[in-house]
């Protein structure tokens, strides 16, 4: 096995332990819009899959400006610092996936395995899955501890350990 460097092993520790995600989109007024989404990684396209239903206001703004942000952070711990709390910006660009394709089917699974709960919503018609492909972001991983990330060292975040 290679070495991980330290930074790259606590992204991808965040990336799979938190499972909710603030996604940024832009509304057809050109305002800013933030929702919580479930999210799960996709390892095949090396992307970010939500499940949203088309009735919602982000699923129309994306579609709209595909490109979209996610924050990610480590939940808060009571009597700990807020300040130094792991995160990381996601930027990338949305693609509702078409049903029963190859990426679908690839998104739906991830998504399951992660929310098997889930389940009965892919059955409802209004409910898409999105990909997101990541081109950059910006990782805090405490005080003093921040980088930016380009799409390839994402890539290689989203894809198991070889």
């Amino acid at each position: 096995m290679s070495h991980e460097p330290r930074l790259t092993r606590d992204l991808r520790t965040l990336l799979n332990t938190q499972r909710v995600a603030a996604l940024g989109t832009l509304g057809e007024d050109g305002l800013p819009f933030v929702s919580m989404v479930p999210y799960a990684l996709e390892p095949r396209s090396a992307s970010v899959v939500i499940h949203v239903s088309g009735l919602a206001a982000h699923t129309r703004y994306l579609q709209l400006t595909p490109q979209v942000s996610l924050l990610v952070m480590q939940t808060e711990v009571a009597g700990e610092p807020v300040h130094a709390l792991p995160r990381v910006t996601l930027i990338g660009k949305a693609t509702v996936l078409a049903r029963d394709s190859a990426a679908w089917l690839d998104g739906r699974n991830a998504y399951l395995a992660r929310f098997p709960d889930a389940e009965p919503m892919t059955q409802l018609g209004d409910f898409r899955f999105v990909a997101i492909q990541l081109t950059c972001a910006r990782q805090v991983a405490g005080f003093g501890a921040a980088r930016s990330l380009d799409a390839a060292t994402l890539e290689s975040v989203l894809r198991p350990l070889a």
